[in-house]
């Protein structure tokens, strides 16, 4: 068996190991980053051989002395941002905020700071303290108990958080803050991990919460990629498009409360403003041609009513093109094949583009019904009636399944007029002044609704 090697390289970027000397770290693609270390048998071996000290033994609490009552939450005064942190942000905790540049993460923490009682330090190493100020008089947001540190040194940060002891701490971002106990650039993965890490010391010791800006980069993910994540109590994702006026902010991980929920902001003069009731935000103006049909779908607890529209046309190449907006596109693959062959309906020779109206994207199968109805109105040629709603999963034998909490987005659908629903046939008794019509397959959908 061959020995291990004693000295191995690792990248001071990535922290990549790799066995030899290279120009370049295969990892993450800098140069001269790899320096010679010890492997890991080679250190554990010498702390092995040395008289290291006896350490004492740490105290054990028992959990029968501890009174789990609720956690202190700091209420906001922004609703939507409260329901995706289960209330309000926990006192103490660490919260990673990330979102694509420009999406609003700024403007939205701006906005936090004014409905937070108590100082608040924002510490910003992008951004001067004259463009911090420009943007909060473009928002008009008053404020008066904001503190603004520009610095990027973490050491420094630390020791001002712990010097204010503010009730609300902001770096923007996680990116730009180095540590000089790591030789690497800012926002590499060596340095966002030791910066997060003396963050989440700082706030657990010292009852401190602090809230994080992370940069999402090209592949979606939070820049690190993945460092944050199991360090922080509440990881939020803010979502849009910036060709939409909507954002949705999302809860990835929560500590202290669900992740199922989702807050929904419109993007305006003075910011981003909170959608108290979003369900029909993404219904706009209904197309009154063929291939047009509205479905529910569920976002946490919450309905959000949506145009379903399909377009299809004779392929122009040997292989028909499957094309989706907001909608998953193996989804629509596995869709159309069960169409064409429970249905018999010749898509064979057809391209097929799909999309969700409005920018929101579903991830339910409770639109499956929606999208073969829009798919067979298109094909051929058959407008459905502009108030009928429908949804239900559809299986690869042409059967509709039934779906959560139907009863809730029929109510959603009754309140904004509509007067027809096909759903999937279930136990689940609805009540509804609609006419509600349950079906089991795809051609009982059909002949109802074509």
């Amino acid at each position: 068996m061959p020995k291990p090697p004693s000295e191995i390289y690792a990248c001071s970027n990535c922290d990549a190991q790799q066995p030899k000397w290279q120009g370049r770290c295969p990892e993450c693609g800098q140069w001269g980053t790899l320096e010679k270390t010890q492997s890991a048998n080679l250190q554990a071996q010498n702390l092995k051989n040395k008289n290291l000290p006896g350490m004492p033994a740490g105290k054990v609490i028992s959990f029968d002395r501890i009174n789990a009552g609720d956690f202190q939450r700091l209420k906001t005064g922004i609703e939507e941002f409260d329901r995706v942190l289960g209330g309000g942000i926990v006192n103490g905790s660490l919260i990673l905020l990330g979102g694509e540049p420009g999406i609003g993460k700024s403007t939205l923490v701006l906005q936090l700071v004014e409905k937070i009682p108590g100082n608040v330090l924002y510490v910003s190493g992008e951004e001067s303290a004259e463009q911090i100020k420009t943007r909060i008089d473009r928002l008009e947001i008053k404020i008066k108990n904001l503190g603004f540190l520009g610095e990027t040194n973490i050491e420094t940060i630390a020791a001002t958080i712990l010097e204010q002891k503010p009730k609300l701490a902001i770096i923007d971002s996680i990116q730009t803050v180095y540590s000089l106990e790591a030789p690497s650039a800012a926002g590499s993965v060596n340095q966002v991990r030791i910066c997060t890490t003396k963050l989440l010391e700082v706030a657990k010791k010292n009852n401190i919460t602090i809230l994080i800006i992370g940069h999402i980069t090209k592949f979606g993910e939070v820049a690190g990629p993945k460092t944050l994540e199991h360090l922080v109590d509440a990881v939020l994702y803010l979502e849009g498009d910036q060709y939409h006026a909507f954002r949705i902010l999302r809860g990835a991980k929560n500590r202290f409360g669900s992740t199922a929920e989702v807050g929904i902001f419109e993007m305006q003069g003075r910011g981003l403003i909170e959608v108290r009731d979003p369900a029909a935000i993404f219904l706009t103006q209904k197309s009154a041609a063929g291939g047009s049909i509205v479905t529910a779908a569920l976002e946490g607890s919450r309905v959000f009513l949506l145009e379903v529209q399909a377009l299809a046309s004779l392929t122009s190449f040997g292989y028909p093109q499957r094309k989706t907006s907001g909608f998953d596109l193996n989804r629509l693959q596995l869709l159309a094949a069960t169409l064409s062959r429970r249905l018999g309906l010749k898509l064979a020779n057809q391209d097929l583009y799909l999309n969700i109206a409005g920018g929101l994207e579903i991830s339910e199968p409770a639109a499956d019904l929606a999208v073969c109805l829009a798919v067979i109105s298109a094909v051929k040629n058959i407008i459905i009636p502009s108030d009928t709603l429908a949804f239900g999963e559809v299986g690869l034998g042409g059967e509709i399944r039934p779906v959560s909490q139907a009863q809730k987005r029929i109510a959603e659908a009754e309140k904004l007029g509509f007067k027809q629903a096909i759903i999937p046939f279930g136990k689940e008794k609805i009540d509804s002044k609609m006419k509600i019509v349950q079906v089991k397959s795809l051609a009982e959908a059909l002949t109802v609704s074509c």
